[in-house]
């Protein structure tokens, strides 16, 4: 878990502070020109470059290593994703358990900088006091916001809690009209968030065209108010998320069950090759669905409830019941079974399609809840004579 905690540097400490971010920057930008770009290991660029870097930028020697294990870290990210590494920008620098140091009886932190080591004042919460008292962490990452403030990533480790073993599943189907549908049927309306979303983006649009058309006051209030807002939507649509994945993690813990997910990974690049408005790719590009699995994966572990990630394709258009596919007319879904005939709410069918697919992978012989049965007239029209099965 980080902790993401605002310091009170003195003039002279943010000036310290300024100057070993520049560096460590320089130093990340030097490492990944110089050394080879195939190398990604944190040892072996260090065993290349630490003296040259170490003597060129002035930097201390846990400094260098954690540059040098930055670098490694974003040639790896850049590797999977199949881009260049983008230039290091001197807003932050990394810390080890010899460059940092946190202090519980007055709550500052010691930081190693260029030119000597400072004691900074935490501006500390209750409830960053509350997940800080008693703790001893041995890494951070000290950054210059974008609101023009330092703060200190504090990194704690802790054990977690054995995965709770349960042939009990709850599915969770994510969508954009309803955010999260369980297959407890609880549900979250994403009405009020689609409004929000709807107004920031009529607001920033009208700004925008007034501070480029507008007199030179109305240009320069308009970029002070589109600056006052910024930010606003996107920790709005971050604390939902929070909400929900805390409900549904919850609830998970009560009746000590697993949560299975459809995995979207891709979705985005999907949809949008599609024909579709300038609104509609617009909603769908701001869909957090990857936010919401995150904070219900990392919620998971803290409890020790088990995520499951189950392809999504079909789980929309089959029957919980019968699985047999179905037709789905907005939020409603109709079996056309003619045996079974279900008819009712299309998310909470999703979410329980969703739930049989993760009792499937969770418990030996689930496959067989995947299974649907033929009618007697098709077995007896497929039947191969001579052989046992359908054709």
């Amino acid at each position: 878990m980080t902790i993401v905690v605002r310091l009170q540097p003195t003039e002279e400490q943010q000036g310290l502070l300024m100057e070993t971010a520049g560096s460590f920057a320089a130093a990340c930008n030097a490492i990944n020109a110089t050394v080879n770009p195939k190398l990604t290991n944190r040892n072996s660029i260090q065993a290349v470059c630490y003296h040259d870097i170490k003597a060129q930028w002035g930097l201390t020697s846990n400094h260098v290593v954690r540059a040098c294990a930055r670098v490694a870290a974003n040639r790896l990210t850049a590797k999977h994703k199949g881009k260049k590494v983008n230039a290091f920008k001197p807003t932050s620098f990394d810390c080890d358990a010899r460059t940092f140091q946190f202090f519980e009886k007055d709550w500052t932190v010691s930081l190693s900088t260029i030119g000597k080591r400072v004691r900074c004042l935490l501006r500390a919460s209750n409830y960053h006091r509350n997940k800080l008292t008693g703790k001893k962490p041995t890494s951070a990452q000290v950054c210059l916001h974008r609101d023009g403030y330092w703060y200190v990533h504090i990194q704690l480790k802790s054990e977690p809690p054995k995965p709770i073993k349960s042939n009990i599943v709850i599915g969770v189907d994510l969508g954009r009209r309803e955010i999260a549908k369980t297959s407890t049927d609880k549900g979250w309306e994403g009405k009020q968030l689609n409004k929000t979303r709807y107004k920031y983006t009529r607001v920033r649009a009208s700004l925008q065209k007034k501070a480029t058309q507008g007199t030179r006051t109305t240009r320069r209030r308009c970029r002070t108010v589109l600056k006052r807002l910024s930010g606003r939507e996107r920790r709005f649509q971050k604390w939902i998320n929070h909400n929900i994945s805390k409900s549904i993690i919850e609830e998970a813990k009560a009746l000590k069950s697993a949560v299975a997910i459809e995995d979207l990974t891709g979705i985005r690049e999907r949809t949008n090759e599609k024909p579709r408005t300038k609104s509609e790719r617009r909603r769908s590009n701001s869909w957090a669905f990857y936010q919401l699995r995150i904070f219900l994966e990392y919620k998971g572990i803290k409890e020790g409830i088990e995520m499951i990630a189950i392809p999504p394709a079909y789980t929309s258009q089959t029957c919980h019941c019968c699985l047999h596919i179905g037709q789905r007319t907005n939020k409603q879904f109709k079996c056309t079974n003619l045996v079974c005939g279900w008819l009712g709410d299309a998310d909470f069918n999703g979410a329980k399609m969703i739930e049989l697919w993760g009792c499937a992978v969770n418990q030996p012989g689930g496959s067989e809840l995947l299974s649907c049965a033929i009618e007697p007239g098709l077995l007896k029209a497929h039947t191969i004579p001579g052989r046992v099965g359908v054709g």
